[in-house]
């Protein structure tokens, strides 16, 4: 057993406490950037510690797929890389939750899966970005098939970004997640850095903040793409301007207190039922039938 301080509330020294943390565990890595980004090379270096780490991750970006599927017939190129360093890598020509989907079916014997981390994603998976997010939508097919996720992200889109933060709180943060994983199943957690030129105030358990992005499409004055092979009349590139849909006062909404230099912990569930509305509809429903 593995032990690890975390220093867990609205501010880091608030509370210290002294976790035990098995160091055997079945790790699945998985993300959305491709098996060659720096962000899932940085998540391999950190888990590491915790047990036997299997990489299936997508041969190339898929950034923006939520929890897509690779459906229909179009075959899914797989390849084994081998084992480097202990952990064995693959990549699947497919979505992030599609990975998750193989490797439960063709590589964990059983499914004998204990965790799926999701990342390191280049950018933030605050707010509705979470809604489209390949890194989320892979922590949910894992939790849809029952096993703990997590999905990581820090605010930074460079290829080369710095994962220092994440390096030094996560595997702490990690410890005491699953030491308090609670018994239900279609749980995951989306887990925010604040961009590393701001100091880490603290780690906060958040609600999903709302948003929404305007101007979306912009002209595309580059090169032709070569996957471009039939005519079109315009190209276009989807960038966008983020509208913040949350009330200030709202501290307690992912992206304001990632704003003020707070980790960010979100639980999601795959239930997307109302269930305010689903009781407010009863009545109105059984008025006319």
């Amino acid at each position: 057993m593995q032990k690890y301080k975390i220093k867990w509330g609205i501010q880091y020294i608030c509370k210290l406490k002294t976790i035990d943390m098995p160091s055997d565990l079945n790790i699945l890595i998985t993300n959305d950037d491709g098996y060659s980004s720096k962000g899932i090379q940085e998540l391999v270096s950190i888990m590491r510690q915790f047990g036997r780490i299997t990489v299936v991750a997508p041969r190339a970006f898929q950034s923006g797929m939520s929890v897509a599927v690779s459906l229909g017939n179009r075959p899914c190129g797989y390849r084994d890389l081998g084992v480097k360093d202990g952990v064995s890598w693959s990549w699947l020509d497919a979505t992030p939750a599609s990975c998750v989907k193989f490797a439960l079916d063709k590589i964990f014997p059983d499914r004998k899966c204990d965790v799926v981390i999701c990342g390191i994603n280049h950018g933030s998976n605050a707010s509705v970005a979470t809604n489209y997010s390949g890194t989320m939508g892979a922590a949910e097919e894992a939790a849809i098939n029952g096993i703990p996720a997590i999905g990581v992200s820090l605010c930074e889109f460079g290829e080369d970004a710095d994962f220092s933060s994440v390096k030094k709180y996560f595997p702490a943060l990690f410890a005491k997640l699953m030491d308090n994983w609670p018994s239900r199943r279609g749980l995951s957690y989306n887990v925010n850095f604040p961009p590393v030129d701001i100091p880490v105030k603290g780690v906060k358990s958040c609600h999903q903040g709302y948003g929404y992005w305007v101007e979306e499409f912009e002209t595309w004055t580059g090169a032709v793409p070569p996957e471009v092979n039939e005519r079109v009349d315009a190209l276009y590139v989807m960038r966008g301007r983020f509208v913040d849909g949350s009330p200030g006062e709202d501290i307690s909404a992912d992206h304001h207190a990632l704003e003020e230099g707070y980790i960010t912990v979100t639980p999601q569930t795959i239930d997307r039922t109302d269930h305010e509305e689903e009781r407010r509809l009863v009545d109105i429903l059984n008025e006319d039938f």
